[in-house]
């Protein structure tokens, strides 16, 4: 599969991202990693079969109206779209973000613990993203709060004071097929082997 992966932001992508590229390369993926998001306005794009966000793309870095044309009509048109952790924030000049990533972080309404650990349960072991996942303890950032869009496929989920919260769905957009996961605040939330796992079957959903 070839990948293009999208870094870049205010979070500790220098951490997250080497781990990222690393364990997608020993899946056997082709993969390239940019911070420049001028390729998602150019017939480039097209090459790749799905499209990786680990970046915070806000205010000076909110994509551009041609790179959010190109990424949902590559999106929309039948590729895969993998959209983790803080990826997902809303962007004030993009409400219609969300309609893509299913939800995700809003600033000003969003909020989590501190960073820690905690459990994930899998709430749908039957979903093929959950495969060979059991519920695992990780190091990470629990959101809660956050947006939310009718059409997810809920398959991830931790508890905090009584109250169940997503950590991984998947939905189409268009023609499309999106992953999408709060979880992977830093480099150590990477090294879980579970979440490795889960980004692998993410990839191979979203390229269904």
């Amino acid at each position: 599969m070839k990948l293009l992966v999208v870094t870049g932001g205010q979070h500790p992508y220098e951490e997250s991202t080497p781990v990222l590229e690393r364990f997608l390369q020993r899946g056997g993926h082709e993969v390239d990693v940019v911070d420049d998001t001028g390729i998602l306005a150019s017939d480039g794009l097209a090459s790749y079969d799905v499209l990786v966000f680990n970046t915070l793309r806000r205010n000076e870095t909110t994509l551009t109206e041609s790179e959010r044309v190109g990424m949902t009509q590559f999106i929309g048109g039948g590729k895969g779209f993998v959209c983790i952790h803080i990826s997902g924030a809303l962007p004030d000049a993009w409400p219609e973000y969300h309609d893509v990533t299913g939800g995700g972080w809003v600033f000003g309404q969003s909020t989590h613990p501190p960073y820690g650990q905690f459990r994930v349960n899998v709430a749908d072991p039957a979903h093929p993203c959950a495969d060979g996942i059991e519920d695992f303890t990780t190091n990470d950032e629990l959101y809660t709060q956050i947006d939310w869009r009718g059409g997810n496929h809920v398959f991830l989920t931790a508890e905090l004071d009584g109250e169940s919260h997503p950590m991984a769905w998947t939905r189409s957009y268009g023609n499309g097929r999106v992953f999408a996961t709060t979880l992977g605040h830093n480099g150590l939330s990477f090294e879980t082997p579970q979440f490795q796992r889960l980004i692998l079957n993410g990839l191979g959903w979203a390229n269904g």
